[in-house]
C-alpha cells in the first residue's frame, strides 16, 4: 500500500479546489486521506471540488464512503463536488453502487465516458 503522505495532493485555483487521490483507497488509508481533505475544505472553502481518482488502483466501500463523506463536507460549506476521471478500479465500485446517480462525474477524455 502506498503511504498516505504521498496518495493525496492539493491544487487550488481560484475558488476551485482539485485533489488528486492515488493508490490504493481502503479501510487503512480512508481515514488519514479523510482527514486530509477535510482540513482542506473547511480551510480553503472552495466552490468546486474536484476528486481525481485517476489513479487509484484499488477502491473498496471504504473508498466509496471517503467520496459520499466529501460531498457531504464540501456540501455543508457550500461548494460542490465533482468526481473527475474516475479510474476503471474507482470507477467499477461507484457504478456498483450506483452512485453514479447520486455524484457528478466528469471526464477529461470521451475515450474514458465509454469504457464502462
Amino acid at each position: 500500500m502506498i503511504h498516505v503522505k504521498h496518495q493525496v495532493a492539493f491544487e487550488r485555483m481560484q475558488d476551485t479546489l482539485y485533489i488528486r487521490l492515488s493508490g490504493e483507497i481502503d479501510h487503512h488509508s480512508a481515514v488519514d486521506v479523510r482527514v486530509q481533505i477535510d482540513e482542506k475544505l473547511l480551510s480553503d472553502r472552495p466552490k468546486y471540488v474536484y476528486l481525481d481518482l485517476s489513479s487509484i488502483d484499488f477502491m473498496d466501500s471504504s473508498g466509496l464512503g471517503l467520496i459520499m463523506g466529501r460531498m457531504a463536507t464540501a456540501n455543508r460549506y457550500g461548494g460542490q463536488l465533482i468526481v473527475l476521471d474516475p479510474s476503471p478500479a474507482a470507477g467499477r465500485m461507484i457504478r456498483l453502487a450506483a452512485l453514479d446517480r447520486v455524484i457528478q462525474i466528469q471526464f477529461s477524455n470521451t475515450e474514458r465516458r465509454t469504457s464502462k
